[in-house]
């Protein structure tokens, strides 16, 4: 037993500690969206790479709802004497209480051959995966071939990139100049965030039978507005995401002769750990949230997953667009919400932030990854810290 009152401790957008009872009722919550699934999309198990935080788990608890047995794979801390486990490993008990069916979770390096081998075996025990979901976002990855350890970088590339970004604790706007990245760190950054792991899963799935014939593999991604381009979609990480595109493809031309089908989801901004990390991000996202919010069509994980499902079980229905990507961020992307989100970013300051941007609804939703701010929670109730995940 391991009884604590929790507060939420850290600095900026680093949360130190989570609390059990504020993911079990996040994660209950995700559970009730999902309910007005109508049955699998796809025939098979579930698999998710990466299925703790974010839009894995969402599709996770998604596919669950469905009615199909799912594995997920993911790398979390659990409690440690007066440290509490990850806001992912309590995700996960919360998943597994929730959730009706047949479920394995793997806390192990997706990277890693052996783990492959792992779950191959599982799958083996089960209907072979109808659905693969690859929604890893790691910093670092070891090269299973080299033992070489690769470190992803937030870089712009050829230019030094000033940008401005919100200084969460003074709840201030603030300027960030990030200098290029040197070669070396491009080539890191997609060895980690790009498409080499994914081809590596779909080889091992494929060799053992453990992948249906027909299965749909979906790796998710972002694009976003210019105003994030110069440190995203034309930095590292999107070098990185453009090599992931190129891998999806190349799956995509194995599967598609037995009825397979692989793509890419491009998926609306929401606050995660590793969002958040990105500079220009929060703030976009803190004007994204205020005008999609004042339209009513403001979307977080579960409901854009949803949206995947209904589309991806409806034959014909998916909304790609012309280079074969699911467009998940079409509400987010549509003209009069960019131009509106546009013209806020020309005017804010630490001054209107408040009232210009939907700066408290960002941060509710940053501190509720962690299990805070969760309505209906007591925070002055000391809870059980220790939480063991199913064997």
């Amino acid at each position: 037993m391991a009884l604590e009152v929790l507060k939420l401790r850290g600095r900026g957008f680093i949360a130190l500690n989570a609390h059990p009872v504020g993911c079990l009722e996040e994660v209950r919550g995700q559970f009730a969206v999902a309910s007005s699934i109508d049955g699998p999309p796809v025939p098979g198990t579930a698999l998710v790479i990466g299925a703790s935080t974010g839009y894995g788990l969402a599709s996770r608890i998604c596919a669950a709802s469905a009615g199909m047995s799912t594995i997920g794979v993911m790398l979390e801390r659990p409690a440690q004497g007066t440290r509490t486990a990850s806001a992912g490993w309590y995700n996960t008990a919360a998943f597994h209480e929730l959730a009706t069916g047949t479920h394995r979770t793997f806390n192990a390096d997706a990277f890693a051959d052996a783990t492959k081998v792992d779950v191959v075996d599982a799958i083996a025990a089960l209907e072979p995966a109808g659905l693969l979901i690859y929604s890893l976002a790691s910093p670092v990855r070891t090269d299973p071939d080299t033992a070489e350890l690769y470190k992803s970088a937030l870089k712009p590339i050829g230019v030094t990139h000033t940008t401005r970004t919100i200084d969460l604790d003074r709840e201030a706007i603030r300027e960030v100049t990030i200098e290029p990245a040197t070669d070396e760190e491009i080539r890191s950054t997609v060895a980690v965030m790009g498409g080499d792991d994914l081809e590596r899963w779909v080889d091992a799935l494929l060799a053992s039978g453990a992948l249906r014939a027909d299965a749909a593999v979906i790796a998710y991604s972002y694009i976003g507005p210019e105003v994030t381009w110069p440190i995203y979609r034309h930095g590292t990480v999107g070098r990185a995401k453009e090599h992931l595109e190129v891998a999806i493809a190349r799956v995509n031309e194995r599967m598609r002769a037995s009825g397979g089908r692989a793509f890419v989801s491009v998926n609306k901004a929401i606050a995660t750990q590793a969002s958040t990390a990105i500079p220009a991000v929060p703030l976009y996202m803190s004007l994204l949230f205020k005008v999609m919010k004042a339209k009513d069509v403001h979307e977080g994980a579960i409901e854009q997953i949803v949206r995947l499902f209904d589309q991806l079980g409806h034959s014909g229905s998916l909304n790609l667009d012309a280079d074969g990507r699911l467009r998940l961020d079409d509400r987010e992307m549509r003209a009069d919400i960019q131009e509106a989100v546009a013209t806020l970013w020309t005017v804010i300051d630490t001054e209107h932030l408040a009232m210009q941007s939907d700066f408290e609804g960002f941060r509710r939703d940053f501190h509720r990854l962690f299990g805070f701010d969760v309505s209906g929670v007591d925070y002055d109730v000391a809870v059980e810290t220790d939480i063991a995940l199913p064997a």
